[in-house]
């Protein structure tokens, strides 16, 4: 890689999502000189528009709480499930984990471009629309080839690299980090709407995740934004694609139609904005960490919609990264692997079997059982407002084996 043109820094993160600007900010807070680069100009589009109240707690640590709480989001209390006639309710002041009772539901356009905002107010240089093309690791520092939108190209050298690309999973790529996912395939086909919601009995303060009544593997989400505007998207496999309209608008209204207690939510909505997809993006990675380098949230794994813990994952992997990467910096022996990339995918896995007995319908059945004593309520409500790092509760030190035997207790109750 050519020298000239070459720039020295101490920590470049790549991408300015919430991963990288909470991460950066972090280490700029502890006195480290640090550069983002983003491909894209903020604003831009993204999903995981439904926070879990656990992200609070990373803003907080970055000093960007206030500024997400002046923003005038729509406040979220918590999950709302609906299939057919049934309906579930969690709040997140309820929960067996001591976490914060509320978040938010978030354009991800304003959230992401707020929090970018706040890491530059504290220090942190952003440099928009230039791309990682190429990076060499093999020597004592990486060397990070870097493309202008015009063009032009210039490479920097870095103590240290934190890959917060996102779906481009840069450094996935350019160091032949990927791996299969162990997920199906699955696509989402997703909107945003002026609701026009009339429903008295609808909860704006809630995501509502609706099953359809046929085919329990398929899902949607409603998330209502402030200002009357709601995301609203239909996630499944493949196959459930087939036939169904290819234009995409089309597609998620009848998927809609097929619902009725959605569709009568949704009776009087403007679809005025039209609809994307996204397949495919379960992703898995052979390594979280390396020689100079180590990678965040969705550039390194990314599980399913379903429980909107793509956020919250992305957050806890930032403020790890930048504890041990502090650390280390300061001259300290660290293990990335103990430190990072072990209590990372703890709660990454306790997720994971959270996803896999939804779509399994072990967990629908738990969700929906009308019987269930409050205490195993708060304990489920703790994973679903993010907290699936704690190993107190007996639903994430164990969530297979507890989940399993409950689902089993559930049916055998019902029969």
């Amino acid at each position: 890689m050519p020298v000239a043109d070459r720039e020295c820094r101490q920590i470049v993160v790549i991408g300015a999502g919430p991963a990288g600007a909470i991460a950066a900010t972090l280490l700029k807070r502890q006195g480290h000189d640090v550069l983002i680069i983003e491909r894209e100009q903020f604003p831009r589009f993204s999903i995981g528009e439904s926070l879990l109240s656990h992200c609070l707690d990373f803003l907080e640590e970055a000093g960007m709480l206030d500024a997400v709480q002046a923003a005038g989001f729509q406040l979220k209390t918590g999950a709302a499930f609906a299939c057919g006639e049934q309906y579930s309710a969690f709040d997140f002041s309820e929960t067996f984990s001591d976490g914060k009772p509320t978040t938010f539901q978030v354009p991800r356009a304003d959230f992401d471009k707020l929090l970018a905002d706040e890491a530059s107010r504290q220090g942190v240089e952003i440099r928009y629309q230039e791309s990682i093309i190429a990076g060499d690791f093999a020597a004592g520092q990486p060397v990070l080839a870097v493309q202008r939108a015009d063009g032009s190209q210039y490479s920097v050298q870095a103590g240290f690299v934190l890959d917060a690309s996102g779906y481009g999973r840069v450094l996935a790529r350019l160091l032949d980090l990927e791996a299969p996912s162990d997920f199906p395939t699955r696509q989402a086909v997703f909107t945003h709407v002026e609701d026009r919601i009339g429903d008295p009995d609808f909860d704006r303060t809630k995501i509502l995740v609706t099953v359809h009544p046929t085919m329990p593997d398929v899902w949607f989400w409603s998330i209502p934004f402030s200002a009357g505007r709601c995301s609203v998207g239909v996630v499944a496999s493949a196959e459930r694609f087939n036939g169904q309209p290819e234009d995409l608008d089309a597609c998620l209204r009848a998927f809609i139609e097929q619902t009725p207690s959605l569709s009568r939510v949704l009776q009087n909505t403007v679809w005025d904005t039209p609809a994307r997809t996204i397949g495919g993006y379960a992703a898995n990675v052979k390594t979280l960490h390396g020689r100079g380098f180590a990678l965040l949230g969705n550039a390194a794994e990314f599980l399913d919609p379903v429980f909107s813990s793509g956020v919250t994952i992305a957050m806890r992997s930032a403020s790890l990264a930048a504890g041990v990467l502090h650390r280390q910096l300061q001259g300290q022996s660290v293990d990335w692997e103990a430190e990072f990339a072990v209590p990372l995918k703890r709660g990454v896995d306790t997720f994971r079997a959270y996803v896999e007995s939804w779509y399994e319908g072990r967990l629908q059945r738990v969700i929906f059982y009308p019987d269930s004593s409050d205490d195993i309520r708060r304990m489920i409500c703790s994973i679903l407002a993010g907290y699936a790092w704690d190993e107190r509760n007996p639903f994430v030190a164990e969530p297979k084996r507890r989940l399993r035997m409950l689902a089993e207790i559930c049916a055998s109750t019902d029969s």
